[in-house]
């Protein structure tokens, strides 16, 4: 077996946090579905699909390095939000502690001196410089919009921050 007992804890509990993701943007995708904002629609709907892709990601490598995925239960992602701004918020914070997690399991994987971990964790590692970077960006354009939402809804017509498909086939 090629993981430590410690790292596969590790990476089984990190397929439920992007399987969480994957569940919560979804719920944030919807929110602005259901507000006819199609563009912010379309942009929660792909983060969601990345975050699948994440978690396959952590299943396959688990099954690779002979060990046992075990995909943990998630808690009732939120659904309720108030405005765009909570929802766009909500996404960026939850960024930042995946950003927290994928860090963690790096340090475990050079605690154990486990080069193949890390080499599969940096791709992670970069990504989420990536997530958390656009989450700002989307964040300081919704604060920007103000009441007026479709502005939001314009900026991301003619500036997508994350391309369709951009990271989930890498």
């Amino acid at each position: 077996m090629l993981i430590s007992k410690e790292l596969q804890e590790g990476f089984n509990a990190q397929i439920g946090h992007e399987f969480a993701a994957s569940l919560q943007y979804v719920n944030i995708a919807s929110y602005f579905d259901a507000d006819s904002l199609p563009q912010l629609a379309a942009f929660f709907y792909r983060q969601a699909e990345e975050e699948r892709v994440h978690a396959m990601k952590f299943v396959h490598y688990i099954v690779d390095a002979g060990g046992q995925v075990r995909v943990p239960g998630t808690e009732e992602p939120k659904y309720d939000f108030q405005s765009a701004k909570e929802a766009v918020q909500a996404a960026l914070n939850w960024e930042v502690e995946v950003t927290k997690q994928i860090n963690d399991l790096m340090d475990l994987a050079i605690s154990q001196n486990d080069h193949i971990g890390q080499d599969f964790l940096r791709w992670f590692v970069t990504e989420q410089l990536e997530e958390v970077s656009t989450m700002d960006t989307l964040l300081s354009v919704v604060d920007r919009a103000g009441s007026n939402i479709l502005w939001v809804e314009d900026f991301l017509a003619r500036n997508p921050i994350v391309e369709e498909g951009q990271g989930a086939e890498e």
